[in-house]
């Protein structure tokens, strides 16, 4: 019995000693140093994608091999970051059916999705909830607490009732803490996961002194700090400018919504800036050209405001142009896209604050149902395969300049 003892200890050791050997191999949790991300105190810089819909097709065994097709294609190109929700409130194959009660199936999907992208060394940047109503977002979660016997006046409330925010931070425990299935490993302890992000696209356009998106910023930043400390944290902003900065309001395209991109990201909780970019869909009465012009001066701005301002890293989490645009052609596209990367690397290459860019949206073959017209496929085409290709090149290649210069400056 003894002897037997010792070997069923011996094997435990082993089992114990691969676990940390699998989530160590991830790398170490991003960090961030002023406007700088670093991991394992080298450079981090990274060319990624967006793909929303990772989750809902991993929770499908017949069509799980999708999110392992998409891992795969896109570290074939070399692309090491991807934003997905992780989220689906209440509708059909819901995450979360009703405030507090979650659909096993469909959190395994997810807990799938971060073990595939371990596997294949992609870091994650997951989304918590959404603005608009697909998937559920701010009017599911008004309609939860109205049903309630609350008194809601606009979805907007979503942001300052008190019964609305406690369903929200109740959401942000239950997927922080979450035991992924597939892999042992607690949520809030997996380097996989660069990044959390409050809400995608959050607006509030029935309160433009931006107080109210301000006040929950701050509220939901530090709640999802006390419950994890090891991942970064984003607000999920688009980049619009407010009251705090207003003499740049005129740099915005013709709207306020209810966010300051100045304030909103002086949070302290708040690591790193995040940007998206439409000018196809935000001018869209104006030319290409003057859509570049746009562009160009939009990631000036905003790239230079990281920097001197805030002091902290900006990540390009959105851009995209639309094949449905009229007078499209792809060269169109491939100017946008080499227009951004260049604004990046540039910017990456001369100290500057800005690390990558995420495009929306990646699809695999066989997903038509998908389409948006923002959609790349990277096996269909490859004149814009090669733009992203190239750019996933200069920065690995960049980042491990910066690094070896660490090492000959001993720092």
């Amino acid at each position: 019995m003894r002897r037997m003892s010792l070997w069923v200890i011996f094997l435990l050791v082993l089992f114990l000693k691969k676990e940390c050997i699998n989530v160590e191999g991830r790398g170490g949790f991003i960090r961030t140093n002023g406007c700088h991300f670093n991991v394992n105190g080298n450079p981090f810089l990274a060319n990624g994608f967006n793909a929303y819909w990772l989750m809902y097709l991993g929770s499908d065994p017949s069509q799980r091999g999708k999110v392992s097709d998409a891992f795969s294609q896109a570290s074939s190109h070399g692309l090491t970051v991807c934003r997905t929700w992780a989220f689906n409130d209440g509708g059909s194959s819901p995450l979360q059916s009703s405030p507090g009660f979650y659909n096993e199936q469909m959190f395994k999907g997810l807990d799938f999705v971060v073990s595939e992208a371990g596997r294949y060394k992609i870091r994650l940047i997951l989304s918590l909830v959404n603005n608009y109503e697909d998937f559920g977002g701010k009017k599911q979660y008004v309609e939860w607490a109205r049903s309630q016997g609350q008194i809601i006046g606009s979805e907007d409330d979503f942001f300052t009732n008190r019964v609305v925010k406690g369903y929200y931070k109740n959401h942000v425990k239950a997927v922080l803490t979450r035991l992924n299935t597939v892999t042992g490993v607690a949520y809030k302890d997996d380097p996989t996961i660069f990044a959390w992000e409050l809400i995608n696209e959050p607006r509030s356009p029935s309160d433009l002194s931006g107080k109210s998106i301000q006040s929950w910023i701050t509220e939901m930043a530090s709640h999802v700090k006390s419950i994890d400390s090891n991942h970064l944290l984003e607000a999920g902003l688009e980049g619009f400018y407010g009251p705090s900065s207003s003499q740049m309001n005129q740099l915005n395209p013709g709207f306020q919504v209810g966010t300051d991109f100045i304030s909103n990201n002086q949070i302290p909780e708040i690591d790193f800036a995040t940007l998206h970019s439409y000018p196809d869909q935000w001018l869209s009465n104006t030319s290409d050209q003057q859509q570049l012009v746009f562009l160009n001066t939009w990631l000036d701005t905003h790239v230079e405001d990281s920097r001197n301002i805030l002091k902290k890293p900006l990540y390009l989490s959105e851009f995209g142009k639309s094949w449905k645009d009229p007078g499209y052609n792809s060269s169109q596209r491939d100017a946008m896209f080499n227009t951004v990367y260049n604004k990046i690397y540039v910017s990456a290459r001369t100290g500057g604050a800005t690390a990558g860019g995420l495009f929306w949206q990646l699809l695999t073959p066989g997903m038509d149902s998908f389409r948006d017209g923002y959609e790349i496929v990277l096996d269909e085409n490859s004149s814009i395969s090669r733009v992203i290709t190239v750019q996933s090149r200069k920065l690995h290649s960049l980042g491990k300049f910066h690094a070896r210069m660490k090492k000959v400056k001993g720092e």
